[in-house]
Parts: C-alpha cells; sequence; structure tokens
C-alpha cells in the first residue's frame, strides 16, 4: 500500500514543557491505525498539529509527499484530509439533510451562492451519504432531537461529504453505548475496506482498538513507545508498563 501520510519528528513545546517529542510515524492508504496512549499523552496536540489548529515547534508532516506543515485548516482539509472530534458540531436547528448539504455545498465552492434556493442544492447526494451511514430514514428531523450516536454517524457523513483521502477521528466513540461503538466503528471500517479511505483515530476503547485497527501507535509522555501491530503491541514491555503493568489493557483486549 502507499503512504498517504507521513510525519516526521513532530514536536510541540510550551513554556519549556514538551507536550510532544519528536514523533515519527506514517499511514497507508486504505489504512485503519489507531494512537491510543494515557490522558495528557499528546494524542489531541498531535492531531492539531496535523489538522493545522496548532502550529509545530519542530517536524514535518507530509500528505502524498507534498509537505503540508504550517499550513491552516481549511487548506488542509481542501487537500483531502478530514476529522471528527469528540464532541460533535452539527448544527442543532438544522434537519439531518441540511447539515449534510452545508458540508457539499463548502466542498463545492457554493458557500457564497445560497440563495435562492439552497434547500434544494445536493439533496441527492446527501441522501447518498447519509444512506451510507445509515440515517436516510432521519433525514429530515432537525439535529437537536438526534440521539448521540445518530450524531456521531451524522457528523461521518458530513466528513465524507468533503471527499477525504485521510480521516482523522478523535474518540469517535466517546460517550456512546456499548453497542452503538461497535456500530459505528464497523460502519468506519466498513468504508476503509469499500473505498480505500485512511483512518487515523484515538480511542480509549481497548476493545475497538484491537478489533478494527490494523496497526496501532502508543503515545506516553509526548513520546512514542509503539507502533505496531496488535501482537507487538501487547508484547511490548513499555506499553505493558504505561497500562498499569499490562492489569487494564491487557484484561480489555486478551480475547480480541
Amino acid at each position: 500500500m502507499s503512504e498517504i501520510l507521513r510525519v516526521e519528528n513532530l514536536a510541540k513545546s510550551y513554556d519549556g514543557f514538551q507536550a510532544v517529542k519528536g514523533v515519527s510515524f506514517s499511514v497507508k492508504a486504505g489504512e485503519m491505525k489507531a494512537l491510543i496512549g494515557p490522558n495528557g499523552a499528546g494524542k489531541s496536540t498531535c492531531f492539531n498539529m496535523l489538522m493545522g489548529q496548532i502550529k509545530p515547534s519542530g517536524g514535518d508532516v507530509f500528505l502524498d509527499g507534498k509537505r503540508i506543515t504550517g499550513l491552516r485548516p481549511r487548506q488542509v482539509w481542501r487537500r483531502g484530509v478530514g476529522r471528527t472530534f469528540q464532541i460533535t458540531g452539527t448544527y442543532a436547528s438544522m434537519t439531518v439533510i441540511e447539515n449534510v448539504q452545508m458540508a457539499l455545498i463548502s466542498h463545492n465552492h457554493r458557500i457564497f451562492s445560497l440563495l435562492p434556493r439552497a434547500r434544494d442544492l445536493y439533496r441527492d447526494e446527501a441522501m447518498a451519504l447519509l444512506d451510507r451511514v445509515a440515517m436516510t430514514a432521519q433525514a429530515e428531523r432537525p439535529c437537536s432531537v438526534l440521539a448521540y450516536g445518530d450524531l456521531k454517524r451524522l457528523e461521518l457523513a458530513i466528513a465524507l461529504a468533503h471527499k477525504p483521502r485521510l480521516l482523522l477521528m478523535d474518540e469517535p466513540t466517546a460517550g456512546m453505548a456499548p453497542s452503538a461503538r461497535i456500530a459505528l466503528m464497523q460502519l468506519t471500517a466498513d468504508i476503509v475496506a469499500q473505498e480505500g479511505v485512511s483512518v487515523l483515530f484515538t480511542e480509549h476503547d481497548m476493545d475497538v482498538v484491537f478489533t478494527h485497527a490494523h496497526h496501532i501507535m502508543v503515545l506516553n509522555r509526548g513520546e512514542l513507545i509503539a507502533d505496531g501491530n496488535a501482537a507487538e503491541v501487547r508484547a511490548n514491555p513499555q506499553v505493558q508498563e504505561v497500562y498499569l503493568g499490562g492489569g487494564m489493557l491487557f484484561k480489555e483486549i486478551e480475547n480480541a
């Protein structure tokens, strides 16, 4: 598989404190890769640097071999990087389909051409995206009445509206019931398998990580201490030490 994302010696310091310390890794086309670690390990800081929300103190980020370090978030997004967030950001007063239509309008550079019939733009495309995330039955419902798991599905449809080659998912199952977590991540895995979209995600649910990730990276105190498949990560002594001597992590994944 070809490499879509390459990160070289990425670092971030705040007044002498190193939040991220020379992190290097890659994500291949069609790969679903997880970045895990304890709270405060630097996962969100890494994501924010990849997407342009935070300027790195050092290092470089390459997308399809082209340097994107220092670009603004919208510039990174325009190059084919999408993102979902731990807390969903949909328009509560708009319907499900209108939220997806707005994403499609933006993707197609029609944001300044909304009047007089914005609600008629890209409806078929929006319905097709909702079908991919099993949300067509709720297309005309306002987002304010949706269950949290359905909001997560809608957020995924919105991200896919921009036709990303790489999707960054920050705690995609946070706050969801176990059955909804399984369904959302299986849906994401199916999209990866069917369409070749690459996914880099952070996650605290180890069942989700070890069930769906092709490869797993472990970050601790800003340093990358492991990068490999499930068996390699399980066997890594540093990972076992970070996760309470293996007690918390390996009880959860022993049957994965």
